[in-house]
């Protein structure tokens, strides 16, 4: 199972930063087009519209799969045991919620938009291609949630943030400096 998960965080990592670079180029390209050419280019509006619905979606995915989406962490401190396992239930429980409507509504949703024929206005690529993202990104998440209850299960009750650093490795203690 990790291997798995590995695979997928590499993965995700890889089109996160492609993603992010395509953007960058194509806004900065739409800006350059429309304030110093005489006609603005719509396709790269387009496509970085389209990215940026895919590199939002992706990376909230990536960002469960590394513990560190938005939860409740009143609790997280708990020592671990039941609560701290009871707790990571509940929350992973919660996600798991809304990965299932987030796959059901998002196959209906690009499902009907190919059955239907939509295609992108400038692009015309068939919608339902696009929106496949939601589907895909709650399988991702899916697979992360499985994991998340994996080791909520396990021996040791991880909180949802308990990944292998802490916020706190990452605050600078300006006495140690």
């Amino acid at each position: 199972m990790q291997s798995i998960i590995r695979g997928a965080d590499a993965i995700l990592r890889t089109l996160l930063i492609i993603a992010a670079t395509v953007l960058v180029i194509c806004v900065s390209w739409q800006v350059l087009s429309r304030y110093v050419m005489p006609a603005p280019s719509v396709v790269t509006d387009e496509i970085g519209r389209f990215i940026l619905m895919w590199f939002s979606l992706l990376g909230a995915a990536y960002v469960l799969g590394q513990r560190r989406h938005l939860a409740i962490d009143l609790f997280t401190s708990l020592e671990p045991g039941t609560p701290k396992r009871i707790l990571a239930l509940l929350q992973a429980t919660a996600v798991l919620i809304f990965v299932a409507i987030l796959i059901i509504g998002g196959l209906r949703l690009g499902l009907q938009t190919v059955a239907k024929g939509q295609v992108t206005p400038t692009l015309r690529l068939p919608m339902g291609y696009v929106y496949m993202i939601v589907p895909l990104t709650g399988g991702l998440m899916l697979l992360y949630c499985i994991d998340i209850f994996r080791t909520a299960l396990g021996p040791r009750a991880a909180g949802p943030n308990d990944k292998e650093e802490s916020l706190e490795d990452f605050i600078v203690d300006e006495e140690h400096e």
